[in-house]
């Protein structure tokens, strides 16, 4: 905490001039306490920049509405925006607010939400099986794959999770290169929690690295324009090969 007083002042720190810092989680609350800008946020989960009016299709509301509340966003410090040539762009404003999002997915009550086709239903199964979780993936394909990992001894959790010499190894077998996951030192490793799962996944930059090369191999693609990734079938068959994965956790339900 940093309080404003100069040397020698004799003033009361209840003087009206004297000034504190402390967190503001009230402020931080109310940006998310309307469910436009949850969603908004949720959305951005997918790590993409977006364009106000792709925004606004992708939240359902009309595009001044979601101007207005993806200007309190940004002066809120939640979503970075920039500008190129006519159009405006907005993301989520980096790796933390993200991770800081899924978390509080994760913890929030759960509500019913009406499911009018059955389109609607398949992409909700699709997005609790697997999603872009900012930079890495998410759903119960990622739990799983963190579960096989660490069978196989690729994780540690003895202090954490860390991967170790057997997981370095297993990337390179993945044609995953040390660079990728940071040869300057001990690769990242931490954990999401999983909003659908309510369990760990793998994130950090080894997970980003296995999830990018998983899209390179073109063993996941992306959806249509939303979090979803869909699961090829040289993807099932890579899972199978590198994690031991069963057909029962390869498939969406």
């Amino acid at each position: 905490m940093r309080v404003e007083v100069s040397a020698g002042d004799n003033r009361s720190v209840t003087s009206p001039d004297v000034h504190a810092e402390e967190p503001d989680l009230a402020s931080m609350g109310a940006l998310l306490a309307d469910r436009t800008r949850a969603a908004i946020c949720l959305t951005l989960l997918d790590g993409r920049a977006w364009t106000a009016s792709e925004v606004a299709r992708l939240a359902g509301v009309a595009p001044s509405t979601a101007t207005s509340h993806l200007n309190r966003l940004v002066a809120g410090g939640l979503l970075a925006e920039e500008r190129r040539g006519r159009h405006r762009y907005v993301r989520l404003a980096d790796p933390g607010i993200a991770e800081m999002i899924e978390a509080l997915a994760a913890r929030a009550p759960r509500r019913l939400v009406a499911v009018r086709s059955l389109t609607a239903a398949r992409r909700h199964r699709a997005v609790g099986f697997a999603r872009v979780c900012y930079d890495h993936l998410g759903g119960s394909l990622a739990v799983a794959m963190t579960d096989a990992m660490t069978a196989r001894g690729v994780l540690s959790w003895e202090s954490g999770p860390a991967l170790t010499a057997s997981g370095a190894a297993w990337l390179a077998g993945l044609g995953i290169a040390d660079e990728a996951t940071g040869a300057t030192g001990r690769p990242h490793v931490r954990t999401c929690l999983d909003w659908t799962e309510q369990r760990p996944h793998l994130a950090g930059a080894v997970a980003a690295a296995v999830f990018h090369r998983a899209l390179e191999a073109s063993w996941l693609v992306h959806g249509d324009g939303s979090r979803v990734v869909r699961l090829t079938d040289q993807g099932r068959e890579a899972f199978r090969r590198h994690l031991g994965l069963t057909d029962e956790v390869l498939t969406t339900g």
